[in-house]
């Protein structure tokens, strides 16, 4: 039962999340022939404030 992690920046649409979601489950159906009702997809979105690169967080850009 594979399981996809997503972490991505708040601000996405839920039509983009959708999207997202069902693209990965094909990859992972077509890369290993694994069953879509086997495969879990989780999207974790992070505040802009709680994510940083090189010191500066996503909010202050």
């Amino acid at each position: 039962m594979p399981i996809a992690t997503i972490k991505l920046l708040e601000g996405r649409t839920d039509t983009q999340k959708k999207k997202l979601v069902e693209t990965v489950t094909k990859a992972i159906q077509d890369a290993i022939g694994a069953s879509p009702e086997n495969i879990t997809v989780v999207l974790e979105e992070m505040q802009r404030t709680h994510y940083a690169v090189g010191g500066i967080r996503a909010s202050d850009k």
